[in-house]
């Protein structure tokens, strides 16, 4: 009779686990096919020129770091370190500007939310639907007669106004979630609204804050066709010194992936280093 009674009663038990299983394992596949171009960027900056442009690929090709040295201007080429200083310049700044931007304007219209707020946000989302490139030449034109071209400030203003909207309209959900109370009392003890934003508002939000903040630096960070335009030698970015590697001589496939890796790891350090802020900010935007 034990027996009989057991069985029945651990069978259901081991169904859930092997359907756990199996979407672990399948979370693990998708999670290395999504990953793999990464991976197979990072082990072909390690290949000679003439083993990373074999076809087929070969996996078993000798190692070198003759693409990162080249990249860091070994055997007299030009230097990196002017457009990733650019890079993280622009980057920097405008996620600052933007972030000390978007803080009020996201009170405004989740805390105390001003008339007709609805309509505020949707004016942010459409100031993004305007294609870049259509904006491309009255710039370049503002630029050219203010004396603004080749300026790595022109990019900061470029960066904070494109990223604006976006901050705006994604801390205005983390801020809703804000307990008025906490706002009030502060109030009470006779806090003003910049003490408000940054002793009260800015640690609750935290998280959201972190989130608004790397997307914006990851989109100035990545951003090609203003800079590519609008820059030329002493404000180029890190992002224009990469279509360097594309020549007419050909495609330097090694020295490009190297210099991708070396470019990319702002970012990720980045993301590392406000990894739990980013998942408790992103995770609370996927609830909503």
């Amino acid at each position: 009779m034990s027996a009989s009674t057991t069985a029945p009663a651990t069978a259901p038990a081991t169904r859930p686990r092997r359907r756990v299983t199996g979407v672990a394992v399948t979370a693990w596949v998708l999670g290395l096919v999504f990953c793999f171009p990464a991976l197979w960027m990072v082990l072909t900056s390690f290949h000679a020129e003439s083993d990373a442009a074999t076809n087929p690929p070969s996996f078993a090709a000798s190692l070198t770091l003759d693409g990162y040295r080249t990249f860091f201007g070994g055997g007299g080429g030009p230097t990196p370190w002017p457009p990733l200083v650019n890079s993280l310049t622009a980057s920097f700044f405008s996620t600052v500007l933007v972030l000390l931007l978007a803080l009020p304007a996201a009170y405004a219209l989740s805390i105390r939310r001003v008339r007709k707020w609805t309509d505020v946000l949707f004016f942010f989302l459409s100031t993004k639907m305007l294609p870049v490139v259509a904006g491309l030449l009255p710039i370049y034109l503002f630029a050219r007669n203010t004396g603004l071209l080749d300026n790595i400030w022109l990019l900061v203003l470029l960066y904070t106004s494109m990223n604006l909207p976006i901050a705006v309209w994604m801390m205005q959900s983390f801020l809703s979630d804000v307990p008025v109370s906490i706002i009030e009392a502060a109030q009470v003890d006779g806090a003003r609204l910049p003490t408000v934003l940054s002793r009260v508002v800015a640690p609750v939000a935290a998280p959201g804050i972190a989130a608004t903040a790397l997307i914006c630096f990851i989109f100035s960070w990545n951003e090609l066709l203003f800079a590519r335009v609008l820059t030329g030698v002493v404000a180029s970015t890190a992002p224009v010194h990469l279509t360097t590697f594309v020549t007419s001589q050909g495609l330097f496939l090694a020295q490009l992936c190297a210099a991708s890796v070396v470019v990319s790891l702002p970012v990720l350090a980045a993301g590392y280093a406000a990894q739990d802020k980013l998942v408790q900010g992103l995770s609370l935007g996927a609830v909503k």
